[in-house]
């Protein structure tokens, strides 16, 4: 298994790459697992070269990370129907404030995410149910990920 630190716009990340056969890799973000397609195939020797993320095989508990060599985030692991409450940054999820279920008015509280030693209340930005909760506690999200999504 090949390890490497990139940083990307300041924020670092450690990718694993477990396995190449052909065009696919298996690799892990930040100990998000992933599946990339590589846009020639390499043999096992060459430097891995502009991969494009596809969804994750298995769905992480964590809410899934953009890849550091692309610009997207994966898609969340479970999403419902409505309006997706994303990450506005990096961070670690400290609290879920909500449940599939609950009704929730714009500007509630949804999550608590702390960046840069700072917790932020990240709101809702529709009246709704929740349709989806992306993360929990402890997990790990980049800018754009998915954390609720609104019905």
């Amino acid at each position: 298994m090949n390890k490497y630190q990139y940083k990307v716009q300041g924020v670092d990340y450690n990718v694993e790459i477990e396995e190449v056969s052909g065009n696919l890799a298996k690799v892990n973000v930040n100990g998000i697992p992933f599946e990339v397609e590589l846009q020639q195939p390499i043999n096992a020797a060459q430097a891995i070269t502009r991969p494009k993320v596809s969804a994750p095989k298995s769905a992480p508990a964590a809410a899934p990370a953009a890849a550091p060599s692309v610009a997207a985030p994966a898609a969340a692991p479970v999403a419902g129907n409505g309006t997706s409450v994303k990450s506005p940054l990096p961070g670690t999820i400290t609290a879920v404030n909500v449940k599939v279920g609950d009704k929730v008015n714009n500007g509630d509280t949804v999550v608590v995410l702390e960046a840069m030693k700072m917790q932020n209340n990240i709101e809702a930005e529709t009246t709704g149910t929740i349709t989806s909760v992306a993360v929990s506690a402890g997990d790990s999200v980049m800018e754009g990920s998915v954390l609720v999504t609104i019905g």
